[in-house]
């Protein structure tokens, strides 16, 4: 397997490429629209040849390069069946598998930080998008977010998988780069709570701003991208 984590220095953003050895196929999952140029130029580095490009949620720090990707290489696009995203290709449900060659992702649905998030497991590497985070969590006050969910996409479907499993998630602000689910366990300070009204009360008092062109975000990327 080829896999390559790359970082947009303005929105703390984790794009990730992964590609089959074998038959040269190749995944980008969370690419942002600044940075096509780039991932094209690594994909001809590495000789390989994208064939699917995954959003895991609608975004609102960043505009997604889905589209920008299609137009160069004639990938297709995917995004959960949640999406409100109409010109999405394939919408894969809870525990569908996406085929890469050789390689089997699979879609996990966890809602919470958007509604309509998803998470993606490839073996023992866990791409969480804003789901889970390294020392924290997705926050839950915006585009239908639901504390509620977050707990329980985490608590039981994230925590279940075996402790070795890598965390990569969609953003991180301290420079990290890759964590365990183990570790998250042990401690992730938002995880420490006996119980979801804990959980709730935590995310309900995060005081978060407001991310910059949030709204021009979102009505892009439900259009992947498109102005």
């Amino acid at each position: 397997m080829i896999f390559k984590q790359v970082f947009d220095t303005k929105t703390s953003t984790y794009t990730y490429l992964i590609a089959s050895a074998k038959g040269r196929e190749a995944v980008i999952i969370d690419p942002v629209l600044e940075n096509v140029e780039n991932y094209i130029n690594l994909l001809k580095d590495l000789d390989l040849k994208l064939v699917k490009v995954i959003d895991t949620h609608i975004h609102a720090d960043h505009v997604t390069g889905a589209s920008k990707l299609k137009q160069f290489t004639n990938c297709a696009t995917i995004m959960g069946e949640h999406t409100p995203a109409d010109t999405v290709e394939l919408k894969v449900k809870d525990n569908e598998l996406i085929n890469i060659d050789n390689l089997k992702i699979k879609s996990i649905y966890t809602p919470g930080h958007t509604s309509e998030s998803y998470s993606f497991l490839l073996d023992n590497y866990l791409f969480s998008g804003d789901a889970l985070l390294i020392n924290g969590t997705g926050r839950t006050d915006f585009q239908n977010g639901s504390s509620k969910d977050s707990y329980h996409s985490i608590f039981d479907k994230l925590l279940k998988l075996p402790e070795n499993t890598f965390l990569y998630p969609g953003h991180d602000y301290n420079g990290k780069k890759v964590s365990t689910i183990g570790n998250e366990k042990k401690f992730n300070p938002r995880l420490q709570v006996k119980n979801v009204d804990e959980y709730i009360e935590i995310m309900s008092n995060l005081n978060l701003s407001k991310p910059e062109m949030m709204d021009s975000n979102v009505s892009r990327n439900i259009k992947l991208g498109v102005n």
